[in-house]
């Protein structure tokens, strides 16, 4: 192994690979996607650049995994999700919603910067098994308190799950286009605002 090899890669048992994985993905948490650059994450990862194209077909291949390295670091400190048939279901309700709206500050601003890259975001996808894991999980959970009797036979689980990640979505483009996070502005009373709406609905009874 060259010394500069080694330098770049510190103590530990990662890899090469590895380690540019780690460097973009921390680049990517700092300063987002946008006009991130072969040459600027070879410097930062302490190597030639011309070295990412020995593990990596291309700046997407890297990119790709450097997001999904990035979506489970968000995801991490977030907590399990609840399974149907425990606690409330509008406590649980709550959970899933502080969990995707955590979930999409942590990713949105990584994504945006992509807009004009589809080829990262469809191998991100592809990598993340098609993506949309956090709402597939809220559209089985919906779907598994209906089979239970928790929710009405004829509840729209589909509609619901889209109006939830939809305002999951909501606070966090609003606030990015100003060039702000949403972490510590949306209150509690916002969750329990939407969890209500959407066990309760807006007709009349």
């Amino acid at each position: 192994m060259s010394p500069r090899r080694a330098a770049a890669l510190g103590a530990g048992d990662r890899t090469l690979r590895d380690h540019l994985i780690a460097t973009a993905e921390r680049m990517i948490a700092e300063r987002g996607t946008a006009g991130l650059t072969v040459r600027a994450i070879a410097r930062e990862a302490g190597v030639a650049d011309g070295v990412l194209y020995n593990h990596f077909a291309d700046k997407e291949e890297l990119l790709a995994h450097a997001l999904r390295a990035h979506a489970e670091s968000v995801a991490r400190p977030l907590g399990p999700l609840p399974e149907p048939g425990g606690g409330t279901v509008e406590e649980n309700l709550r959970v899933y919603v502080a969990h995707g709206l955590a979930l999409h500050d942590g990713l949105l601003p990584a994504l945006t910067g992509l807009v004009a890259q589809p080829a990262v975001l469809a191998r991100f996808a592809a990598l993340s098994g098609g993506g949309g894991i956090w709402n597939e999980r809220l559209a089985t959970y919906l779907r598994g308190e209906r089979d239970l009797g928790r929710l009405a036979p004829d509840a729209r689980v589909e509609a619901a799950t889209s109006l939830i990640v939809g305002a999951c979505h909501e606070p966090v483009l609003s606030l990015l286009f100003q060039g702000q996070g949403i972490a510590h502005r949306v209150s509690p009373d916002v969750v329990d605002d939407l969890v209500a709406t959407v066990l309760n609905g807006l007709a009349p009874r």
